[in-house]
């Protein structure tokens, strides 16, 4: 594992640098799997390929009645299958380089693990409601933790993002108030929302810890494309309630480039987590909808490659 110096990170939201400003760009929607029970996290595998949870008992095993689950979605064939069922509250998803899946079981505070190859494992255990998750490129596995959500560290608040090689833990950060979802870049940052404080966060390799955007309203999930030229994420300030009931929840692009802010969708009831796949198609889940929604942009353009690149 190739770790970083730990990095405490106390920000105050009315010290926060604002968001940049809006850029016009046409996305259009469609929804390529309904009738799911509560699905939450999501990753893509190539261009073909999904892996979402659903979480429709949390906390509830599997032998207690629970029917919470990991699954696999083939996008071309449209079919459905089982990867892992039983789990308590299987969360967020992150794919491994080579193609092993981790997930978060918030609840039962594990990280578990299903290899290309061989049966389901735990990969980490005695953690605190872990929540987001991530894989670099070097197989360093990066997770945040959220048993104090909306409490920073100033106020007793003991949420972090850490790091892992499956035995040793090394903390990146402490003291933000809801560290909900990470993703790594190629380059080594990291990124992260934090629901409550309505804020992304940055750690380079260096340990540094710096607010890329602030004043958003309840960020969740955090993606990025292939190439890393953006960053995707969600808003769910009024989960289960879609736009035409008032609902304010979103779906954003963040241009590193040109630091501008796309909006990509707005009136699902509750964007929970969003992927990007290889050919630059993003995918999310609304949970209270049981749904999955692809956006792509109208245009052809840098954000997209070829439609039958399925590595």
């Amino acid at each position: 594992m190739k770790l970083r110096p730990t990095s405490l990170a106390l920000l105050l939201v009315s010290a926060l640098a604002p968001a940049t400003p809006l850029s016009a760009s046409e996305y259009t929607t469609r929804v390529v799997a309904r009738g799911l029970n509560r699905p939450v996290g999501i990753v893509a595998q190539g261009a073909s390929v999904l892996y979402f949870t659903e979480v429709p008992t949390p906390s509830v095993s599997g032998m207690n009645g629970g029917s919470n689950g990991v699954l696999r979605l083939d996008l071309h064939k449209g079919r459905i299958t089982p990867v892992n069922m039983g789990e308590p509250e299987p969360v967020n998803l992150a794919l491994s380089p080579r193609g092993d899946l981790y997930w978060t079981c918030k609840s039962a505070g594990v990280i578990l693990e299903q290899p290309r190859r061989g049966p389901t494992r735990v990969f980490l255990g005695g953690l605190t409601q872990p929540s987001g998750i991530a894989v670099d490129r070097h197989d360093t596995v990066f997770f945040t933790q959220i048993p104090t959500p909306g409490i920073n560290g100033m106020n007793g608040g003991s949420n972090g993002v850490f790091a892992t090689d499956g035995g040793t833990i090394l903390t990146l950060n402490m003291g933000e108030p809801e560290p909900v979802d990470i993703v790594a870049a190629r380059d080594g940052d990291l990124y992260w929302t934090c629901k409550s404080a309505g804020v992304i966060l940055r750690q380079d390799e260096q340990g540094t810890t710096s607010v890329l955007l602030s004043g958003l309203n309840k960020p969740a999930g955090i993606a990025l494309d292939h190439k890393g030229r953006s960053l995707f994420f969600t808003e769910v300030p009024t989960p289960g309630v879609s736009g035409a009931n008032g609902g304010q929840n979103k779906v954003w692009e963040y241009e590193f480039a040109s630091g501008a802010l796309t909006l990509v969708d707005a009136g699902d009831p509750e964007p929970t987590d969003i992927t990007v796949a290889r050919n630059g198609r993003l995918y999310w889940t609304c949970t209270s909808a049981g749904v999955i929604v692809e956006a792509r942009e109208v245009r052809r353009g840098k954000h997209f490659e070829s439609d039958d690149d399925d590595d």
